[in-house]
């Protein structure tokens, strides 16, 4: 990944995620509960969201690696279980509509691109080998935001996956919960490092079904 593709990767993400943390805050606000917006946590604005190591310095860090991909998360949207009528209900849709979100901007801009296709837009330039600015935007827009969706699956702490699992999982696995509560964010490390290789082939199939381009 080129330095100044990096970048603006970086600049997709942190967009992408406070779409994400604004999706669980209007989720928790519609569900009774105002506990992220009083904390100012409703908004579009990146400073109310932005966590310093998630955000900033670790996709920051992967683009100076050249890692070839960039992930990241903000602060943990907060609200009160105890202002919603039904916790176990509740806690899952709030997590798992900032996910939805995250798939709804990759498919809109997945549609742009097929419409681009199908209207006879240059998908490349000259050169015959880099992306013409409208793809190369789309797709990067599409690859960061099924990321993102891809990686807050994931049932680790402080990712939307670990609330989806803790709302499910019996009394008898609770230490597992407390376990990862501890330890999770090296876990979390642990497996971006050694175990997300694993994970990106399902991320290239997904884009490949909602864009028709392939070989990203």
């Amino acid at each position: 990944m080129e330095f100044i593709d990096g970048i603006f990767y970086v600049i997709v993400l942190i967009t992408s995620i406070v779409v994400h943390e604004f999706a669980h805050a209007y989720t928790a606000y519609k569900l009774g509960d105002e506990t992220a917006r009083l904390s100012g946590r409703l908004t579009l604005n990146p400073l109310k969201h932005l966590d310093l190591f998630g955000s900033i310095i670790l996709p920051l860090f992967l683009v100076l690696m050249k890692a070839g991909f960039v992930i990241g998360w903000a602060k943990p949207v907060p609200y009160n279980p105890n202002n919603i009528r039904d916790e176990k209900k509740g806690t899952i849709l709030i997590s798992i509509m900032g996910i939805l979100a995250n798939l709804a901007v990759a498919v809109i801009f997945g549609l742009l691109i097929r419409l681009g296709l199908y209207i006879g837009m240059p998908l490349y330039l000259t050169n015959g080998i880099d992306l013409s600015p409208f793809f190369k935007i789309s797709t990067i827009i599409v690859l960061v935001n099924l990321v993102l969706m891809i990686f807050n699956l994931i049932p680790i702490p402080p990712l939307d996956g670990s609330k989806l699992l803790f709302s499910i999982i019996p009394p008898r696995y609770q230490h597992i919960q407390r376990f990862l509560e501890q330890w999770g964010m090296f876990v979390l490390l642990f497996f971006i490092i050694f175990l997300w290789d694993k994970i990106s082939p399902i991320i290239y199939l997904l884009f490949s079904l909602i864009t028709g381009l392939g070989g990203f």
